[in-house]
């Protein structure tokens, strides 16, 4: 009974974690890794562990640091189940789909432009056909329903509050005499934001794998940040510029989509024209619109006021590449959220070649940027940056919205492990150093012995001191963390 990790151990990108169990092997997520120059090759190397062996993945969400690499792995020979909840289920076609166009565009673009004919041609790293090939292999677990995978693992998700079909998980793990249990809380979202259900509380497990991206800081207050959005429409209508929105098409378009419609009036938005530039995020919306059984009360009610999703009269949806290209004719009154949201590709980088270096321009960064994107780039204020190899003055108002993330911050982790009685041991991931030391800190204040997780580091389950047979009696659960 082993823990091994792998991806998002001592970084944010690339989650994933082997769990073996009485001769099963089992993957919780597999993720692509973005940002780092040396990414591309990251994720082509070889895996660490023969794909063929791999009985079943368990899917916490659709973004693609966690689940980018599934179909690589169909196509290196894994023919397993991927399970995950039915919102999820309805993303990865959209996700994986883009993804895997993207590549190709990317690879034929840099053919083009080989120096050197002997140079070996470049390969996207996965097709379209290994996408089918994977999204076959796809089977649904029903919110809080507990169900065995295979003989000695049960697992059971609950809703993470992160984006729509995120998911925390719970395993039940027999081998032999030794049972423990197991929660792995795939990202969590902050407590309060719009659309979703806060993320689920759990009572007990013998350890906790933990995400940690902002364990080292809070977020700005949310109705702060709310104000602050309105602030900067109106500044950039006296300024007669545009904004432009880089923007995840899974969760962060839909969230600002909403904040636009429950605020158009008061931030008399009627004056503006509103594009939302990303055909995959327009079928995100679709799925979002789909699965309101997660909805929050809020989000439940104003879903029934209107017949279809996002209500807003002055939205255009933009599926094409000639609707994207016809905004550039806007040089003030509009608003474009298009991905991607760490601006490393994407429709984004082509209105930011238009815009940046007008001092009227107005870029809003909602979300996390990893080191080494182009986003990290902007929210460190750089005079200057490079797209498409070209180099552009960045004269743009740079604003980042912390508030805004889809990421909870410490306190929302630490509200989150809370429920947890009898102060389980905790496993750090998904976190740069800072977040990590920093989540790491606060736990071990209060009383929790909490390790960060390194690469290929394994731990033996069977060590931990188990719970008592009924899960409800909370029993003190300890171990050494080496």
């Amino acid at each position: 009974m082993e823990l091994e990790f792998y991806g998002a151990a001592g970084e944010v990108t690339g989650s994933c974690h082997i769990l073996r169990v009485g001769g099963t092997q089992l993957l919780l997520d597999c993720g692509m890794i973005q940002g780092s120059r040396d990414a591309p090759a990251r994720n082509r190397a070889p895996l660490p562990f023969e794909p063929r062996a791999i009985d079943a993945v368990i899917l916490s969400h659709a973004h693609l640091d966690h689940c980018g690499r599934l179909p690589l792995l169909a196509q290196r020979g894994f023919r397993g189940p991927v399970y995950t909840n039915a919102a999820c289920r309805d993303l990865l076609p959209i996700l994986f789909k883009d993804s895997a166009m993207l590549a190709a565009r990317d690879a034929e673009r840099t053919n083009r432009h080989r120096r050197d004919d002997d140079e070996p041609l470049a390969e996207p790293l996965y097709s379209l056909q290994d996408v089918e090939q994977l999204l076959s292999q796809v089977r649904t677990l029903r919110y809080d329903e507990r169900r065995e995978l295979t003989r000695g693992v049960v697992v059971r998700v609950r809703d993470a509050g992160h984006i729509m079909g995120s998911s925390s998980i719970e395993l039940w793990l027999t081998e032999g005499v030794e049972q423990r249990k197991l929660v792995f809380s795939g990202d969590l979202g902050q407590y309060g934001s719009p659309i979703l259900i806060d993320p689920h509380r759990f009572e007990a497990a013998d350890l906790v794998l933990m995400e940690c991206t902002y364990g080292n800081r809070r977020h700005r207050d949310r109705a702060a940040t709310e104000r602050e959005l309105g602030e900067i429409v109106q500044a950039a209508a006296d300024h007669g510029g545009n904004i432009l929105i880089p923007a995840f098409a899974i969760g962060r378009s839909q969230d600002l989509l909403y904040l636009f419609g429950k605020y158009f009036e008061e931030w008399d938005l009627a004056r503006w024209q509103i594009f939302l530039d990303s055909p995959m995020a327009i079928e995100a919306s679709e799925v979002y619109w789909n699965h309101d059984d997660r909805y929050d009360t809020e989000a439940r009610r104003l879903r029934a006021e209107f017949s279809a999703m996002p209500p807003l009269p002055n939205l255009k949806l933009c599926r094409t590449a000639e609707e994207s290209r016809a905004i550039n004719r806007f040089r003030g009154g509009a608003i474009v959220i298009a991905g991607s949201g760490m601006c490393n590709g994407g429709r984004i980088l082509h209105h930011l070649k238009q815009h940046i270096e007008n001092p009227n321009t107005h870029v809003v960064i909602a979300g996390f940027q990893p080191p080494g994107t182009l986003g990290r780039l902007l929210v460190d204020r750089v005079p200057e940056v490079r797209i498409h190899g070209k180099s552009f003055r960045v004269a743009a108002k740079v604003h980042t919205l912390g508030g805004l993330s889809a990421h909870g911050d410490q306190d929302d982790l630490l509200r989150w492990y809370s429920s947890f009685a009898s102060k389980p041991p905790v496993y750090l991931v998904h976190g740069e150093a800072e977040g990590a030391d920093g989540m790491q800190e606060a736990l071990t204040a209060r009383g929790t012995l909490a390790g960060i997780a390194k690469p290929g580091q394994r731990l033996e389950l069977a060590q931990l001191e188990p719970l008592s047979p009924r899960e409800s009696d909370l029993a003190n659960s300890s171990a050494i963390l080496e």
